[in-house]
């Protein structure tokens, strides 16, 4: 499902622990991670898209996680041609995506990346929330800067964690 201005719907999750901890997921034979995202499907809400990928990636269900916020608007992303189906060229630009900010309520052995019969990640783990983008494929960094920024606010304070300071915003320069 593509729009009319060629960007296909999507949710985009950032999974959250108690120590403010965001979920990172290695692409299956790739050297690349990033957050768990998919397609919405026809007659899906953003919020039901978002509980199936995170199911189908991650292997939680909702009584794994607390939605703490998403994103107020659409942000899109633009796939470079090379990257884009022979087929969708010239009319698949790229994603336009709804961010979600989750607190996992779960225990990390809840994490299974083998509940789909083709898996995303095969490998996770936790990083902190303003990690650095060098590990993320570099035409989604501006977007993930945008979701992070906007959904901090809803983080609630930390377990066990000192130290974090809000004021360390990822720069959206590139």
């Amino acid at each position: 499902m593509i729009d009319r201005d060629g960007y296909r719907p999507n949710v985009g999750i950032i999974l959250s622990n108690a120590k403010n901890q965001v979920f990172w997921g290695k692409r299956i034979r790739q050297h690349a991670w990033q957050f768990p995202q998919g397609g919405i499907q026809c007659g899906e809400t953003p919020e039901q898209a978002m509980y199936r990928e995170l199911q189908e990636e991650v292997g939680l269900q909702s009584c794994h996680v607390q939605i703490l916020g998403r994103t107020r608007e659409w942000i899109r992303y633009e796939v470079p041609q090379h990257w884009v189906k022979r087929e969708w060229r010239g009319s698949y630009k790229g994603q336009k995506q709804i961010w979600f900010l989750l607190r996992l309520v779960g225990r990390d052995c809840d994490v299974c990346l083998r509940t789909s019969v083709h898996p995303e990640f095969d490998a996770w783990r936790w990083n902190d929330y303003w990690v650095e983008m060098e590990s993320v494929i570099e035409f989604k960094r501006d977007v993930y800067r945008l979701a992070l920024n906007e959904l901090v606010r809803y983080l609630p304070p930390a377990n066990n964690f000192s130290g974090w300071d809000a004021s360390k915003k990822v720069s959206s320069n590139v």
